[in-house]
């Protein structure tokens, strides 16, 4: 994803999977907080149901949207920790693995990974 975008932007922006199927809305942004970098979204699914996580690298922002190169029956299977927290690197490698991707090197022991709340809002 373009490194320059302002991770805080994101938030509310719509979210399509590989096939242009809508996903949900950004409700959150996780940041490695080693390096600030945007590593993760939490995409709230529908209006009844959990935001999932889905990896901003490989996942594009295209004409203002995320594009997220997976189906969505895979990003909505995620696994489920809960917003509003820091991601484990035990959890990040559990996405990693979940989506298929390979890190080149594990987070080390401190690694953490921290999020700028969204505001509340209708996700449809």
């Amino acid at each position: 994803m373009q490194t320059d975008v302002d991770p805080r932007n994101l938030i509310g922006r719509k979210a399509f999977d590989r096939n242009g199927t809508k996903i949900g809305t950004i409700d959150e942004v996780y940041l490695d907080d080693a390096t600030g970098v945007p590593e993760w979204a939490a995409i709230r699914t529908g209006l009844f149901s959990r935001d999932a996580f889905v990896p901003l690298e490989p996942s594009e922002l295209v004409d203002g949207t995320l594009r997220v190169p997976f189906e969505r029956s895979l990003i909505k299977d995620a696994p489920d920790f809960g917003v509003g927290r820091h991601l484990s690197p035990e959890q990040e490698l559990q996405l990693y693995h979940h989506y298929g991707l390979d890190i080149t090197a594990p987070p080390g022991p401190d690694a953490t990974f921290g999020h700028i709340a969204g505001a509340e809002e209708d996700p449809t």
